[in-house]
């Protein structure tokens, strides 16, 4: 188990929505299948939804049996409302913790488990294929030293790319570099044009934002424009408790309207004491930045939070390389579609978590080169003078895709996105080793996200074209891309 950070740092780590499951006899399979399809409008593999929907059932159930606490009361289980949901199947762990909750209790069943090794700041920097098949993985240790670990089966679960963005809900290490390694391995890149943006993360003029969960909006909260008045039902019959895509968008007019940067969420009118319960972590966090939420006003804007896009897998996480399996944020396995369903992404961990695993197990190493070697120069320790560079070619990317790639995008802002991207690339000779990769990386992944968003003219989901403002049936197809290769266009299976 390889990560360049710690095993805590990671999106599921932050989650605070809770994780989707039919659990609920008033509920059904069916029910949260059609939620999943109709905010995905009309891109999802239905297979994979199935899975997703049916198997995660099980996954919750069993890790209930394991030891796994959910929040509940005397009557069983507490089940949250979400906007896109039409029944209360959200659970949560720790009221707004539930990712932390369920992160931990994972991480302590790897480290009870004398099979698992588990290497932290250990950050891979190439994965070792020969366009074929995948062998394992180079990384750098903790001294940025070289360490070779050459597997039959590899599997990415590196995570999203918001942090590419300069306002983000991730942490800072979610740059889509596993994108970025599993393409330079020969894998398929699908639907990188599909970024979605959480609609409400705190806004901080001077500030860092963070995620405030919709979880709140599904138990009464609502947001107000500059002048105080609800606008969610001008955009949506489903007013605050719409999908995600519909929700940001709404927003983004509204800021647009009023000349400001952000709307309010309001929870005056809700039990105080039961939102300080609830909600410890958001409580605490908005207080710490000056704002009661019982008592005021908390001013919101949309924020970049999940890739749905990704390393192109089928549904037991496979790649088009041989022995390299994906899952999670970063494998694009079309369950989304064109915007994901609150709380589907922790349900999507832990079943395609297993379903790779199992793929992985199962794969008979037809391929495996035990003597492959990587194919680019060792990176060597950085300078630390090249730090700082790095940092700032990293903010400059990250105010270019906020500013042209963000919720509403047209062909002059995202042709001028590639050539600002493209203008750091002389940049990099600033740079070497270490950071030289990571900023490559980097740029490769903004690049994918602004040339999927320009190719793909019609607005779906989370992504919205301003200069082909309507859904277009001709484009129900996945955009997918191998790199030095040309886009191939894939209808949506039925």
């Amino acid at each position: 188990l390889l990560t360049k950070s710690t095993v805590e740092e990671s999106n599921s780590y932050w989650a605070q929505g809770g994780i989707a499951a039919v659990v609920d006899p008033d509920d059904s399979a069916w029910f949260h299948i059609e939620d999943t399809m109709r905010a995905g409008r009309g891109l999802n593999d239905p297979k994979a939804v199935e899975v997703l929907v049916n198997e995660g059932r099980e996954r919750v159930i069993e890790l209930i049996e394991k030891g796994m606490k959910f929040d509940s009361s005397e009557t069983g289980l507490e089940l949250g409302l979400e906007g896109g949901h039409t029944k209360r199947r959200v659970l949560h762990a720790g009221g707004s913790s539930t990712g932390r909750e369920m992160v931990n209790f994972l991480i302590t069943a790897v480290e009870k488990n004398p099979s698992i090794k588990k290497y932290e700041s250990t950050g891979v920097v190439e994965l070792l294929s020969d366009g074929a098949a995948c062998s394992g993985a180079l990384a750098l240790g903790r001294g940025f030293e070289p360490i070779l670990f050459r597997a039959k089966s590899t599997i990415l679960a590196t995570g999203g790319a918001s942090a590419l963005f300069e306002r983000t809900t991730n942490p800072e290490s979610s740059t889509g570099e596993g994108v970025a390694l599993a393409s330079r391995a020969g894998a398929a890149i699908s639907d990188m044009e599909f970024l979605q943006f959480h609609p409400t993360a705190f806004y901080n003029e001077h500030g860092a934002s963070f995620l405030i969960t919709e979880a709140l909006r599904g138990e009464g909260a609502h947001l107000l424009g500059c002048t105080g008045e609800r606008f969610m039902y001008r955009y949506s019959e489903l007013g605050e408790l719409a999908p995600r895509d519909i929700v940001s968008r709404a927003i983004s007019i509204e800021i647009e309207k009023s000349g400001r940067n952000f709307v309010y969420l309001d929870m005056r009118h809700l039990d105080s004491a039961y939102l300080k319960s609830r909600f410890a972590n958001i409580y605490e966090a908005c207080l710490a930045a000056g704002v009661d939420m019982t008592e005021s006003l908390v001013p919101v804007a949309p924020a970049a939070h999940y890739m749905i896009g990704g390393v192109k897998t089928g549904l037991m996480g496979e790649t088009n390389i041989k022995g390299l399996f994906a899952c999670g944020e970063v494998a694009s396995t079309g369950v989304h579609g064109a915007n994901r369903l609150a709380s589907n992404s922790l349900l999507e961990c832990v079943v395609f978590g297993k379903r790779a695993v199992d793929g992985a197990v199962d794969y008979d190493g037809a391929g495996f080169d035990p003597s492959s070697m990587p194919g680019g120069p060792l990176v060597h320790n950085p300078a630390e003078a090249e730090k700082k560079i790095f940092g700032e070619l990293k903010t400059s990317a990250a105010r270019t895709m906020n500013r042209s790639v963000g919720i509403v995008r047209s062909r002059e802002g995202l042709t001028s996105a590639g050539l600002e991207l493209a203008g750091l690339t002389p940049l990099l000779e600033k740079l070497s080793g270490y950071y030289k990769l990571k900023m490559e990386m980097i740029l490769e992944v903004c690049g994918y996200i602004t040339e999927f968003s320009l190719l793909r003219e019609e607005s779906r989901g989370v992504h919205i074209r301003e200069d082909f403002p309507e859904e277009d049936p001709s484009w129900r197809k996945h955009i997918v891309m191998k790199k030095g290769g040309e886009p191939v266009l894939i209808p949506v299976e039925e």
